[in-house]
């Protein structure tokens, strides 16, 4: 527990653990059980329940959210790159969007982008996950970066369970339409700061983004990413489509 309350410039680089290692894979496994495990016990709930947890999981998170920044500046490591603008990050606002806008269509558009996009890449992120590198298992940092994004997975599943989302393929657009307003201007930001939000400056080590650099280059790797994530979006719209769920015209 020394290295508990420490950021990962006060950690010996030996303490991280390494990707598809049994710590991580362990820790992968462990958050997923609990995401499946809230989803069954809200799933008993009446559906007014189940609206009030739906409403409470965005604004946790921002809490979440709050208390990492006030830890990183209480130990003098806040510092730009820890801004919420990776796309996990992102959901925040997206939940909360979706949750607390007054229009229908809004949240539903929202909604879409919560299930489609974020729900997706914070699997990814679990799974590739580029902090065990950086944080021993028994660390704040590394265990706020677990809960958080199994709180990225459970509310785009709760919203679906609920029937509130019914993902189609006819909406693949509202999801580009919404990476085409966001990552130019992160990628604009991480080239003036030297960040790597939405991992547009460089791939990340371990990653599918690295495996395309590795033949086309930087920044030729951001032309096999875009089309990457086209893939995967229309991979994740025809799971949906065969589960065959429809969504309620309520909420």
């Amino acid at each position: 527990m020394e290295y508990f309350w420490k950021q990962q410039n006060d950690i010996p680089s030996e303490m991280g653990y390494p990707l598809f290692g049994a710590a991580h894979l362990l820790s992968v496994g462990v958050t997923l059980l609990l995401v499946i495990a809230a989803m069954i016990v809200i799933r008993k709930k009446s559906l007014r329940t189940q609206r009030r947890v739906m409403k409470i999981i965005p604004v946790f998170m921002l809490i979440l959210e709050a208390f990492k920044d006030i830890f990183l500046i209480s130990v003098g490591r806040f510092g730009i790159g820890y801004l919420p603008l990776h796309v996990c990050s992102i959901g925040i606002f997206v939940f909360l969007l979706r949750e607390y806008l007054p229009w229908d269509k809004a949240r539903k558009y929202f909604g879409e982008v919560a299930v489609v996009l974020i729900m997706p890449a914070s699997l990814a992120a679990l799974i590739f996950a580029d902090w065990t590198i950086y944080y021993p298992v028994l660390n704040f940092i590394n265990l706020h970066s677990y809960f958080w994004h199994g709180l990225l997975v459970l509310y785009p599943l709760l919203l679906y369970q609920a029937k509130e989302i019914s993902p189609s393929i006819k909406h693949i657009h509202w999801v580009i339409i919404f990476l085409c307003l966001v990552v130019p201007l992160i990628y604009l930001f991480d080239k003036h700061f030297g960040c790597n939000y939405f991992f547009v400056n460089q791939p990340v080590p371990g990653t599918p983004l690295m495996w395309l650099a590795s033949f086309m280059g930087n920044p030729g790797y951001l032309a096999g990413y875009a089309l990457l994530v086209i893939l995967v979006l229309a991979l994740v719209y025809l799971i949906f489509w065969s589960l065959g769920t429809e969504s309620r015209d309520h909420f």
